[in-house]
């Protein structure tokens, strides 16, 4: 059987939706550094705000109920997302403590299914 040679193609090269997309993790990371409300979590007044929010939950996880001893894997997470509103930020009442888990997989479905 021949092939149809004299037949062009009507539609024309469509563009990819992945062109404006960060191309791997680290520059992923780097455009999301640059938000200016990013810094604030670097700060000793945030790492104190965690802290106090750590320990009026008692290193448990507020979603999954797991107390954890390793305060790396525990999140202060905002319930509310602040969005870089500093009002929300700061506000103690906006966070609560979650575990690592719960913050990466539970939190982040809910929050994309909210957006």
């Amino acid at each position: 059987m021949a092939k149809l040679t004299s037949i062009r193609p009507r539609v024309g090269r469509l563009r990819t939706a992945l062109a404006s997309v960060a191309v791997n993790r680290q520059e992923r990371d780097r455009q999301r550094d640059e938000r200016p409300w990013r810094r604030w979590y670097k700060t000793a007044r945030w790492q104190a705000l965690r802290w106090q929010v750590l320990v009026r939950d008692l290193f448990t996880c507020q979603m999954c109920g797991l107390l954890v001893a390793d305060t790396s894997k525990l999140v202060a997470d905002h319930r509310k997302p602040h969005r870089g509103l500093a009002a929300l930020f700061w506000d103690f009442a906006n966070l609560w403590t979650l575990c690592d888990h719960c913050h990466s997989s539970v939190k982040q479905r809910e929050e994309g299914r909210d957006a």
